[in-house]
């Protein structure tokens, strides 16, 4: 059986939910997601965490994220999880500007990608994958980019059935 590793970079704090209302998340719907797939199929969790913190205003966060795309920016990590004994990785991100948040991209620079097979996820207010699965193509060399599975922040607490499902089909 493959060895699993769920790796995922999720936002808690202040967000924007359906009818551009402020919530505040006390855990963030990538990790939320992140703890059903690995309650559906085992493995070992890993958050990814920036050494900087975002500003809490989600509007100005946004912004500041946007900043980091254009500008290339890769905000340092906490630490770098070692994935060299992991066959298959599940890596969950929130969509940011229609791709992967530059922190993930920090991440999938320092793996060695050659052989394994990734599993993304995505949450989102309903703009599904955007162009990160062709991005993750482009910095994961060797991979094999399996199909992903997208789903809804605002309604991930009440998916785990549906994400469980998706999880096991995604590693038979």
């Amino acid at each position: 059986m493959a060895e699993i590793a769920i790796v995922y970079f999720s936002m808690k704090g202040e967000t924007i939910a359906p009818g551009m209302k402020i919530v505040n998340l006390e855990k963030g719907h990538t990790a939320v997601t992140a703890e059903f797939i690995q309650e559906a199929v085992g493995g070992k969790l890993f958050e990814l965490e920036t050494v900087k913190t975002y500003v809490a205003d989600h509007m100005k966060m946004i912004y500041e994220a946007k900043n980091e795309l254009e500008k290339g920016i890769r905000p340092e990590l906490k630490n770098y999880p070692d994935m060299t004994p992991y066959d298959t990785v599940f890596l969950g991100f929130p969509n940011w500007w229609n791709t992967l948040p530059m922190p993930v991209v920090g991440f999938l620079e320092h793996c060695n990608w050659q052989g394994k097979k990734i599993i993304p996820f995505v949450t989102s207010g309903g703009s599904g994958f955007g162009k990160s699965l062709e991005d993750l193509k482009k910095y994961c060399p060797g991979a094999e980019i399996a199909e992903g599975g997208a789903f809804l922040g605002h309604k991930v607490n009440d998916s785990k059935e549906q994400i469980s499902d998706w999880a096991k089909q995604a590693v038979k």
